[in-house]
Order: structure tokens, then C-alpha cells, then sequence
């Protein structure tokens, strides 16, 4: 029954989507009429209504013919940012060039997404999302499910843009609005330009092929300035070797060679202006690194509680970066990944770039994560980790850590009707480990608790 029901839904999306650009308001009060006056009139013998469905008709008609004799020639493009956030509004421009010679009124912008339509395997594979509908006709059903997806892949929503007169053989500017919803890739392929009819029923479509993308990013809060506790700690090679390029220490300060001072520490420049060799004094660089761990690893592809600590992991680091110090953000997507941020090695953009398209893990284990914290805990001061599932092989981690002397911060997020043992997860508190429960809806709040 539910591939079914697929099918169903997947015709159902592609008519909505095309009447929706089509149809104008008057147009599907006029339809409706028509449907009913089709239903009683029947028999004419018995009703007149026949008569009205007859007059319906025909203005149906008369307005779709009429539609479809919209031929003006235009040309536009769009002008969209790198980045925009969730739920953050962005405004961008739009240039509209009516290349006809007549003045273009009552004309209505639609952006076009890529098919936002879910396969069969999404469909059937996606977990109903919110408590409320797993055990209504909803669920049974999946109309809640599909319309989720559907904004799910689209990641915002773009509202039809009323255009100002449009002079003949000119351009006109307009601004045009986008609420992000999701993070990920919002594609957009085309915008469609309409005008209704001169019976205002129907609108008649010029599509301009504009095909272009935006990273939507996570969704970020506020949260308090964190300090972990923590030493500083010798990281050989200085902050060049914190971002995996090269090995070298941290210049100080020049000074006159000293026999048996290494040939690669000679300062070209300054010799030749002196007249006599002068080295480089270099010293070696101590500063706090943290790691970041962020758990992706669920049985689903999408759920809330995975957004959400992808939003607190982004919100997180960018706090961190307004301080001094590394910090090591480690996941494991396809494969485990480990990015160091901070000090000038890498930028606030680029982290949430990759926070963005951070998918489940479903195919690994938790244990996979182990081995990449592993190769960097001799230089880490202080430990964030962001779970959203509590068992034995997390435990494992954090006791690890715990037997190296590092700090260590919890946050494990929970949909908020999800029950655990709380005096057993919170047993693992001690000098060493801080661990806060966030729930599901409420994050904010317990951010600000931290």
C-alpha cells in the first residue's frame, strides 16, 4: 500500500506545484463552483443547473486560451549570497529586463526549486518526525512525512514577488526574501514569471532558466563563554603543524649567527641590508587545544535531535574561535574527518561549511570515532563532546579521557519524551567531566545553563 501511496503523492506534488503557479485565487473559486455545479446538474431534466456549469465552462476556457497567449519576452537575474543561516531571513536582489516594447502591471515572480520530491527509499526509510504524529492517521498514512521532506529538500521557502510596472525595454530592480528551514544546499533552477489572465483566472508563465545555489548553514545559538579547565600544552611544530602543513616553530626574533646555528634559519634579507649573517630565533609554541566530538551515529537519516547538536556544535565553535585557542572538530560521516579551527589556521565560514553538510552515520558505529581522538589526546587540554545517545561505548570514551587528565564537557541531547536512567548517565560526573542534558525543543534555554 505505500509505494502506492507513493505514487499518489509524488503525481499529487507535481499537479499542486503546477496549479500553484497557475491557478489564481479567483481562478480556484471559479473551479470549485464548476465542480459542484457538475455534480447537481447531472440530470437536466430535474435541475438547471446545467446552465451555470455550461457558463463556468466556458469562461474556464475562454481564460485558459487566453493564458496561454502570454508570449512578452524577458530576461532576469538573481544575485544570492555565499551563505545564509537557519532561520534567519535574507534578502536578495533581483533585476528584471522587459524586453518588449509595451509596459508589463500585475506581474507575480515564482522561484523554482530542483524536484523536491523524496524516493521511494526516503519515503519508506524516514521516521516519522514529532511525537505527535506517530500514533495519528498521519503516521499510517505519511502525508505529515512527505510534506517534511519535501521542506526538508527545498532547506527554506521563497514567497511569490509582486513586481512594480515594468517599462518597456528597461530593467527594474526588486528585492525578493528567503526563510531558511533546514541546513544543506538550496537549489534553485528557474524563476517563473506570471500574468493573469484578462478574466484574472488563470496566469499565463514565462519561465527564465536561472539555475543557482546557496548554502544554507546551521542553525546557531547563544550560548555562554565556555572555559574549560585545562594547561596549555607544547604543540611540536607551533600552529603550522596544528593544521597538518608543514613542521616548523614560531618565530620570535632575529639575532647574529652563532656557530653551528642550522643554514635554513638565515634571514636572506636582513644579511644582505647588515652586511654579516643574521638568523632566525624561533621558540617552540605552547597554547590550549580543545577537541570538539560531535556524535552523528543514528539508525535514521534525518532526526531532530541530530539537528540539533549539529546547531550546538556550530554555535559552540564559533565561540571558540572568538577565543585564543585550537580547537579539533571530529566526526565521522563516509569516514572519520578531524578539522582544526582557530589562531589564523582556519575560518569561521569554512567550519560551518562543513558543519552544513554533516549527514547520519548509520553504517559504523560509535567505535569508529575512537581511533581519531586517539591520534590527537596527547595534545588536547580540554574535551567537548556532543552526544545524542548515552551506552557503554561512549562511556568508554569518556573514561578514557578521563585517564588522561583531560577536561571534559557533556552536552547529550534528548528528544524531549525520550526516557533514560538520569541518576545512571549523570553517575559519570566527577573533578573531570561536566555533563548537561539539553532537550530537544528547549536548547536554548539549557544552553544558557552551562
Amino acid at each position: 500500500m505505500t509505494p502506492l501511496l507513493y505514487r499518489l503523492y509524488h503525481f499529487s506534488s507535481a499537479i499542486q506545484y503546477k496549479l500553484k503557479k497557475r491557478l489564481t485565487i479567483n481562478g480556484f473559486v471559479v473551479l470549485i463552483f464548476l465542480l459542484f455545479s457538475t455534480a447537481l446538474g447531472l440530470d437536466s431534466n430535474q435541475s438547471m443547473t446545467y446552465q451555470i456549469f455550461s457558463l463556468l465552462l466556458a469562461i474556464v476556457i475562454v481564460s485558459i486560451v487566453a493564458s496561454l497567449l502570454f508570449r512578452y519576452r524577458f530576461n532576469a537575474t538573481r544575485s544570492l549570497p555565499k551563505f545564509a543561516t537557519v532561520g534567519v531571513k535574507l534578502k536578495y536582489r533581483i533585476v528584471i529586463h522587459n524586453k518588449s516594447h509595451k509596459t508589463q502591471t500585475n506581474l507575480k515572480i515564482f522561484e523554482n526549486f530542483a524536484d523536491p520530491r523524496p524516493t521511494l527509499k526516503e519515503f519508506l526509510e524516514t521516521p516519522e518526525p514529532g511525537k505527535k504524529q506517530r500514533n495519528s492517521v498521519d503516521q499510517r498514512l505519511g502525508s505529515y512525512r512527505w510534506l517534511w521532506l519535501i521542506d526538508r529538500q527545498q532547506c527554506g521557502k521563497i514567497k511569490p514577488i509582486d513586481l512594480p510596472p515594468l517599462l518597456a525595454n528597461s530593467k527594474t530592480e526588486v528585492i525578493g526574501e528567503i526563510m531558511p528551514t533546514h541546513r544543506g544546499i538550496m537549489r534553485l533552477v528557474s524563476m517563473t514569471i506570471a500574468k493573469p489572465d484578462p478574466l484574472g483566472l488563470f496566469n499565463g508563465c514565462k519561465t527564465i532558466a536561472l539555475p543557482q545555489s546557496l548554502l544554507i548553514l546551521p542553525k546557531l545559538y547563544n550560548v555562554p563563554r565556555i572555559q574549560l579547565p585545562g594547561f596549555r600544552k607544547y604543540q611540536s611544530g607551533g600552529v603550522t603543524l596544528a593544521s597538518s602543513v608543514g613542521d616548523s616553530e614560531e618565530f620570535r626574533s632575529l639575532r647574529e649567527y652563532r656557530p653551528g646555528d642550522s643554514l635554513r634559519k638565515i634571514h636572506w634579507k636582513s644579511w644582505a641590508k647588515i652586511g654579516k649573517p643574521i638568523v632566525k630565533e624561533e621558540q617552540d609554541e605552547f597554547f590550549v587545544r580543545h577537541a570538539l566530538i560531535l556524535d552523528t551515529f543514528q539508525d535514521f537519516k534525518y532526526s531532530q535531535v541530530l539537528e540539533e547538536a549539529i546547531s550546538i556544535a556550530a554555535s559552540l565553535a564559533c565561540e571558540v574561535q572568538t577565543q585564543e585557542s585550537l580547537l579539533d572538530l571530529m566526526f565521522v560521516g563516509h569516514e572519520a574527518h578531524c578539522f582544526t579551527f582557530g589562531r589564523g589556521i582556519s575560518h569561521t565560514d569554512r567550519m560551518l561549511e562543513i558543519l552544513a553538510s554533516v549527514g547520519a552515520c548509520r553504517d559504523q558505529d560509535f567505535a569508529s570515532l575512537i581511533p581519531v581522538v586517539m591520534e590527537r589526546i596527547s595534545l588536547l587540554s580540554g574535551c567537548i563532546c556532543i552526544f545524542i545517545s548515552w551506552d557503554d561505548q561512549r562511556k568508554k570514551l569518556v573514561n578514557y579521557l578521563k585517564t588522561m587528565k583531560i577536561n571534559i564537557l557533556i552536552l547529550l541531547v534528548i528528544d524531549q519524551e525520550d526516557n533514560f536512567d538520569k541518576l545512571a548517565i549523570e553517575s559519570i560526573q566527577d573533578d573531570l567531566v561536566s555533563l548537561h542534558i539539553l532537550k530537544s525543543g528547549k536548547i536554548a534555554e539549557g544552553l544558557m545553563k552551562i
